[in-house]
């Protein structure tokens, strides 16, 4: 159920599918699943306000991990991408092809990033 080897998106995609269908009885509806998945990027962004931000970190926020954070946000993400049947190597794959469209000389001449 766990691969061992690197996980591709397809590869992801099917670990946590059998996830799901052995140990997680069943997938939560698309929508509890958004609302899990906004809950898990305000996780993520408050360990990022108080690793890179201003915010001090307070004792409830120990136990938590940048790494595990996102991994959580990607696991939600997978969860919902399943059960609408977006298969995310094809997605990301059209979406850097629009970036680049869209994008390829926009920040090369963009003054603000430049060093």
């Amino acid at each position: 159920m766990i691969p061992s080897e690197p996980l591709t998106l397809e590869a992801a995609q099917q670990a946590v599918d059998e996830w799901i269908q052995t140990l997680g009885v069943r997938y939560f509806s698309e929508l509890t699943n958004l609302a899990q998945l906004v809950e898990e990027v305000g996780e993520l962004a408050r360990i990022i306000s108080r690793t890179y931000g201003e915010q001090s970190f307070k004792a409830s926020d120990k136990g938590h991990s940048l790494s595990d954070e996102m991994a959580d946000v990607l696991f939600v993400l997978i969860c919902l991408a399943n059960q609408t049947g977006v298969d995310l190597t094809q997605a990301l794959r059209a979406n850097l092809i629009k970036k680049t469209q869209r994008d390829g000389e926009r920040h090369l001449q963009n003054p603000k990033l430049q060093s």
